[in-house]
């Protein structure tokens, strides 16, 4: 059954405002390993159970209308994880992808990617995303991206590179120019930053983006997430005060 936006009366009745919903919501997918781990499995079976929270949490955000969802698959930094360990994470984005994408583009999901895509990355799994991006491209309804080989840090330096490059005139550099050369330029700045297992920190992750977002860390491990979870984050994200530096 193809998952559809709740009505404005549905979204009330779970006690979140229609009006002040997240225009983009970043979440970084964490404890999948140590789920694992405390049930005496292999941490790939985490893995393989996260996608199924990746899946609640893409479902939660297309009920609710969130606009853009980014989600954290991949960093620069995970190359320094075991071999063993990042060939699976290398295989399972690639068969994700060839899974979901027609799940997704049935519920007019907008598959995007960003990250560097020149370096690293097997030329079958660029080719799995392309695909993605080509038979999603003019889907209409919720953007979701994969920050794939991506790193906060890495995206200004790619960004200053071409910034250069193009032979800006240095008087023209303003944060709004900066933006036009980030991966994805039509990417908002993320409202909420969700990060679970316990972990507090942002990990490189949307570095420019997140510099007005209201960040959750919660308890629960990445392969627990659920919609209600979603929910409930949205509940959290509705209750505090956004002043932008402004009393």
């Amino acid at each position: 059954m193809t998952t559809k936006r709740l009505s404005i009366n549905k979204i009330r009745e779970l006690g979140i405002d229609p009006k002040t919903m997240p225009n983009h919501v970043g979440v970084i997918m964490d404890g999948n390993g140590r789920w694992a781990e405390k049930r005496q499995l292999r941490r790939t079976v985490g893995h393989l159970q996260g996608e199924e929270a990746l899946f609640e949490c893409i479902e939660g955000a297309i009920e609710l209308g969130i606009p853009w969802l980014t989600v954290y698959g991949f960093s620069t930094e995970n190359w320094k994880r075991p071999k063993e360990e990042v060939q699976f994470l290398i295989n399972f984005n690639r068969e994700t992808i060839r899974r979901r994408r027609d799940e997704l583009h049935e519920r007019n999901v907008k598959i995007e990617f960003i990250g560097r895509e020149n370096w690293r990355i097997p030329k079958g799994l660029l080719n799995d995303m392309e695909e993605a991006r080509q038979l999603t491209k003019k889907n209409t309804g919720l953007v979701f991206t994969v920050a794939f080989n991506y790193g906060g840090r890495a995206e200004l330096v790619d960004a200053v590179k071409e910034i250069i490059k193009s032979g800006v005139d240095e008087t023209k550099i303003t944060e709004k120019k900066i933006s036009t050369y980030l991966y994805n330029n039509q990417m908002p700045d993320a409202d909420l930053i969700i990060r679970t297992s316990g972990e507090e920190r942002l990990s490189n992750f949307l570095l420019w983006q997140s510099a007005y977002s209201e960040l959750l860390f919660l308890e629960d491990l990445w392969p627990d997430f659920t919609r209600t979870t979603f929910q409930e984050a949205i509940k959290e994200y509705q209750r505090r005060t956004r002043r932008f530096g402004e009393l």
